[in-house]
């Protein structure tokens, strides 16, 4: 885990990490759940029924009224949160490989998912990793403890330094598969630019629609270098563009396509902001070029806000 270590993960641990749905669990922690008698937050009175075992009767109330009344609790519980990241080939744009710390779209979404799993670890909450390219590579189950945390920092370190590119993005069935294998009321954290080789955004978002009708709470980071991919912000000069999914081959000068070209990513970006706005799904603008502290930091205390 030597790239972590360069990096401080713990900035975000003064904030939490809500669930904004009934989550189901049995470790006490901060978030509703619709179990009760587990914990010592008071919901409700309720008469008491013959046979039921006497030790939540309320025996101030009985003093009172004369009549017996069951205490009733409602449960703060454990959030499960899965957190799947794109390890597709477009994930290491930029590319550097001689700065081992140099940050591209994956290393981005690796060490924002890092300091999540961390706030989780802290508050007690279950996490799992999903990483998917053509396929779900990688698909653990929600857990809360070091040992696990450990565990999924490795997993992303050998997926940060693979040497192999021109792996393809099919974000539309691992989203599916994830929908299928994810606990029930989980909390998806999706980090991906959202660029698929495949299908359309209708096809992604039918698999977005899985996730939330399996009762996921579904999070979006678009991750982009902004400058270079939405921007095209290069020097007036030829340059030969290579496709890092497919080894595609395209010369030319930007500034004679960077109207256009600006046009439609701006159109295809504002598209999948308003599908998930429709859907309720939370989008957030993820440019690697403004840190994933500062990413992060913003979208917790918002989110908090709303709560």
């Amino acid at each position: 885990m030597d790239f972590f270590k360069n990096f401080d993960l713990k900035q975000i641990e003064d904030l939490n990490l809500f669930a904004k749905q009934v989550v189901e669990g049995f470790i006490i922690g901060l978030h509703k759940s619709p179990f009760h008698g587990f914990s010592v937050e008071f919901a409700e009175h309720r008469l008491y029924n013959a046979g039921e075992p006497t030790k939540n009767i309320d025996w101030k109330v009985f003093a009172r009224t004369d009549r017996l009344y069951v205490k009733k609790y409602e449960e703060e519980t454990n959030l499960r949160c899965q957190i799947v990241i794109d390890t597709s080939s477009s994930m290491f744009f930029p590319l550097e490989k001689s700065n081992t710390n140099h940050i591209n779209k994956l290393r981005f979404s690796s060490l924002a998912a890092a300091s999540l799993m961390n706030l989780l670890k802290r508050q007690r909450d279950a996490f799992g990793l999903s990483l998917f390219d053509e396929e779900v590579n990688v698909h653990t189950r929600a857990k809360s403890s070091t040992k696990h945390y450990s565990l999924l920092l490795s997993q992303l370190e050998k997926y940060i330094f693979k040497s192999e590119m021109n792996t393809k993005t099919f974000a539309t069935s691992a989203l599916h598969e994830i929908a299928e294998n994810a606990h029930k009321r989980s909390l998806v954290v999706i980090f991906s630019d959202l660029l698929d080789s495949k299908d359309s955004l209708d096809d992604l978002f039918s698999a977005l629609l899985h996730l939330k009708h399996n009762k996921h709470e579904v999070i979006i980071f678009h991750v982009a270098d902004d400058e270079k991919e939405w921007k095209l912000e290069y020097e007036n000069r030829p340059y030969l563009f290579i496709d890092m999914e497919s080894g595609q081959r395209l010369k030319l000068q930007t500034n004679e396509v960077k109207e256009l070209y600006t046009k439609r990513m701006d159109e295809y970006r504002n598209t999948i902001k308003n599908k998930c706005l429709q859907f309720n799904i939370d989008y957030i603008d993820a440019d690697i070029n403004k840190g994933f502290y500062p990413i992060l930091n913003s979208y917790l205390i918002k989110r908090n806000r709303m709560m």
